[in-house]
């Protein structure tokens, strides 16, 4: 037993359901962005067909049989993990919206939060201006609350460790989590868990230099992410990876918190990741595991109750290898 971990756990997958777009227990937000889609389609073909023509020529890759209706890189956004269909990042009108250091994945949750909020927060600031400065207080604790939101999206640049042993954090949180447990499809592996608050940047990251081989959502119910048996019983996505560098298998689980409850995954098998890329976010309150098989980790570089930073922080060091078990 390695030197810093808890005790034998064992964990039991629950149901597993199809998924069908980045974020397969959908939402209000995503059902609005879904339906949004639709109207902009129909608008576009009624009124701008040279673009559309323009747009379609430009699309790359394949989906046989496809059942998605992609124009441009907006209707891609929200079926990328499960369509074959492309855009390069110089023929994308709209790769500008992944320099804005928000994650993309949440902007119509931080655009309907701006259109509900600001004209309220305006409406506010007259009265405590015009009739009494008491107004000011509910004007003061929306635009902090919107604040927040715009804070809780944040996607900020991370500097990747360039060790070629370190597997980097998948999540910004706290640790856990550091225990040994018998995973399906894995065996024996080392967890690291990582619960991420509400002030905590939700965006996950690729711990290693690694190929998507599969993807697997399951429903689930909504505990709070730091209670008891929520790694079996909650809405979960977990995607394996292979390690490019030591050709060993390795899992990131997604789960949902006791808030908002939402996963987002935009990756999909037969896809090279970067150690440190962007996969995926967890919309508020949530955890993120990452398992390793036991016989490759060769030490621990956090503690329970450290604090971490996704792409950025060493969790574990891997064995070279030479000296990992063939």
């Amino acid at each position: 037993m390695l030197v810093g971990m808890s005790t034998t756990t064992t964990i039991t997958p629950t149901r597993e359901a199809p998924i069908t777009s980045i974020q397969p227990g959908g939402g209000f937000c995503f059902g609005l962005e879904q339906t949004w889609g639709h109207c902009r389609r129909a608008l576009l073909r009624r009124f701008f067909p040279g673009y559309v023509q323009r747009m379609l020529s430009l699309r790359r890759g394949a989906c046989p049989d496809c059942s998605h209706d992609i124009i441009d890189s907006r209707d891609l956004k929200l079926v990328r993990n499960v369509c074959g269909y492309r855009f390069e990042a110089n023929d994308d009108p709209f790769a500008w919206r992944d320099r804005l250091g928000l994650a993309r994945a949440g902007l119509a949750e931080l655009l309907l939060a701006t259109v509900v909020l600001l004209p309220t927060l305006a409406a506010l600031i007259a009265l405590a201006w015009g009739v009494h400065p008491a107004w000011g207080v509910p004007a003061g604790v929306i635009a902090i609350f919107w604040i927040f939101i715009l804070s809780f999206f944040r996607d900020p640049d991370r500097v990747v460790p360039t060790a070629a042993e370190a597997l980097v954090s998948p999540a910004d949180g706290v640790v856990t989590h550091l225990e040994e447990v018998d995973e399906p499809g894995l065996g024996r592996v080392f967890r690291v868990s990582i619960f991420l608050s509400v002030f905590n940047v939700h965006v996950n990251r690729t711990p290693r230099r690694a190929t998507v081989t599969r993807l697997a959502y399951y429903p689930g119910e909504f505990l709070d992410a730091r209670a008891t048996g929520c790694a079996v019983r909650n809405e979960q996505l977990w995607i394996d990876f292979r390690d490019d560098q030591l050709g060993v298998p390795l899992r990131v689980k997604q789960i949902a918190g006791a808030i908002a409850r939402r996963i987002v995954c935009w990756v999909r098998p037969g896809e090279q990741l970067a150690a440190g890329e962007r996969f995926g976010m967890i919309k508020f309150g949530s955890r993120t595991d990452v398992l390793v098989p036991l016989s490759q980790v060769a030490s621990i570089a956090v503690k329970v109750g450290q604090s971490v930073r996704g792409g950025a922080d060493v969790l574990l060091r891997l064995k070279s290898s030479q000296e990992a078990p063939q």
